[in-house]
């Protein structure tokens, strides 16, 4: 309710319901920024990429550089390239490097490229340099892949793991709940999404940044009436204002 008063008297100051929408969501930025970093932020967007150039220059001028392949393909995989992430990486793995970080990476790039049996092999080499990399990260990772080709019944295994190993997880919640969705438990799905949620709110604000974007697919109804709300305010203020 805050907010929308806040709007109102911007919407008097500015005289235009567009230039008060758009300061105040410089405003909600410039605080999010400053507290719990919710929003992108595109000068973070910005050094990654400029971090990727230096790391291809680095590579063309010496390409036995593990570390520097290491870094560029994890940086390449966070920004959704896989095939390439795969591409330079592979040098390392070949030249024998089989770190639970450079399997994980190699399997994350591989399966999420469409790659599924190297996939496997990748993060079991990485499950057998370090069972608790990651505290779990490696059962959300094969959960996912294994959601994501039709393997519900592998995922389930998978993730069912991750759960004891990460017991607060909603993203693992939500992937277990469609898993057991396509397996056909319903009242199970129901109970993870259930559970989902209660431990999405139960967490520290602070800790809610990673999680919110898993916790609103467990409700999706809930930021839709969120923008439904938003939607119908702003039309009534246009219309007072015209």
């Amino acid at each position: 309710m805050s907010k929308l008063i806040l709007f109102y008297l911007l919407v008097q100051l500015t005289g235009s319901p567009l230039g008060a929408l758009a300061l105040l969501l410089a405003v909600w930025w410039a605080t999010d920024r400053m507290t719990v970093g919710v929003l992108p932020d595109p000068l973070r967007g910005v050094a990654r990429w400029r971090r990727r150039l230096q790391l291809t220059r680095a590579l063309e001028v010496n390409p036995h550089d593990r570390r520097a392949r290491l870094e560029l393909a994890d940086l390449l995989l966070a920004g959704r390239r896989p095939a390439r992430a795969a591409e330079v990486l592979r040098p390392n793995v070949e030249a024998g490097d089989e770190d639970a970080h450079t399997a994980f990476l190699m399997g994350a790039a591989l399966g999420r490229s469409g790659q599924a049996e190297p996939a496997e092999r990748a993060l079991a080499v990485a499950r057998a340099a370090d069972p608790d990399f990651r505290a779990g990260e490696l059962d959300l990772e094969l959960g996912r892949q294994r959601l994501a080709r039709g393997d519900a019944a592998g995922a389930r295994e998978a993730l069912e793991r991750l759960l004891v190993e990460r017991p607060g997880s909603v993203e693992g919640r939500l992937w277990l709940a469609r898993a057991l969705d396509r397996l056909g438990d319903r009242d199970g799905a129901r109970r993870r999404r259930d559970e989902g949620w209660r431990e999405y709110v139960s967490l520290p604000r602070f800790h809610r940044k990673h999680e919110r974007p898993f916790a609103w697919r467990l409700q999706p109804w809930r930021p839709a009436a969120v923008a439904l709300g938003v939607v119908i305010v702003l039309a009534a203020v246009a219309a007072a204002a015209g």
